[in-house]
């Protein structure tokens, strides 16, 4: 009976900090979307910022957020993935995989504006790109390659014990059970660890502010290819989201420079809700369609 009640003891801890942790969260994001309510309109949305000039949209730095995030996990999912596989099904040195997981520890205990600074060295300044969108997605990918590395071994561990032996019974070779039989059980933990990198990719600003700069082209797609103007442009300076939320609080640039910076935070909670959802969706019906389960 004691230990009967000790449990329900802890079970009720658990689920009173659970249900604060979601009304915290749900709070959070609802006074965020509430402050930034008057501003979620199609002008703000895809206008461009008017210095110096009160209303102005986000146009550029939302189209710049989107775009560098579909580059950075260009960058990193390949290599994150392909990382995993390589640790969890063909490293078989113990010391190569201490120093390995080593690195990857270091590296993902790095602060962000650390890795600003070395993207600044060397993917502005010793590459001569300058600030370009390329350099940031390159600083990004790797604040993020860690953790997707990470992620990925463990998937690929934990589901290769469940099937792995099965598959290679039946005659198939290491490579189609790797592709065909473990990288889709795996693939729900994976595309976790990928909406945790995108959301990284969304919010990050330290790092941004060093590699892909803090100002945003006005975009015309009728401008030359090689052109700052030209949106799919990877050379040119790419402001995101996040930066110019923080560039709005902290140099006032606009006369409505607070109630900007409240919309811009709106829609950047609800990019990040929206792309959450609709990768959780993709990743099930992957799943269903590898391992034929409705």
């Amino acid at each position: 009976m004691k230990a009967k009640s000790v449990d329900k003891f802890f079970n009720s801890i658990l689920y009173i900090v659970s249900i604060f942790i979601i009304l915290l969260l749900i709070s959070l994001i609802s006074y965020i979307i509430f402050n930034g309510r008057n501003f979620l309109r199609f002008e703000f949305l895809f206008g461009n910022p008017k210095i110096g000039e009160a209303g102005g949209g986000i146009g550029p730095q939302l189209f710049n957020s989107f775009y560098m995030l579909i580059i950075s996990l260009l960058i990193t999912v390949p290599l994150g993935v392909g990382a995993g596989i390589y640790l969890a099904q063909y490293a078989k040195n113990k010391r190569l995989l201490y120093i390995i997981r080593l690195c990857l520890e270091t590296m993902s205990s790095l602060p962000s504006i650390v890795v600003g600074l070395f993207g600044l060295l060397v993917f502005v300044k010793a590459t001569g790109w300058g600030f370009t969108l390329l350099s940031g997605s390159l600083a990004v990918a790797i604040i993020n390659l860690p953790g997707l590395t990470r992620v990925s071994e463990n998937a690929i561990i934990s589901s290769a014990s469940l099937v792995e032996e099965a598959s290679l019974g039946l005659g198939a070779t290491r490579w189609q059970t790797i592709k065909k039989v473990v990288l889709p059980s795996a693939m729900p933990q994976i595309l976790t660890g990928v909406i945790l990198a995108s959301g990284r990719i969304f919010g990050e600003a330290a790092a941004l502010l060093y590699t892909a700069g803090m100002s945003a082209p006005i975009l015309n797609i009728h401008s030359n290819v090689t052109s700052k103007s030209f949106p799919l442009n990877l050379m040119r300076p790419a402001e995101t989201l996040s930066v110019y939320i923080w560039q709005l609080n902290s140099e006032g640039m606009v006369p409505d420079a607070a109630q900007i910076a409240n919309g811009a935070a709106a829609v950047l909670i609800i990019m990040v809700l929206v792309f959450n959802i609709f990768s959780r969706i993709i990743g099930n019906k992957i799943y269903k369609k590898y391992t034929g389960s409705k």
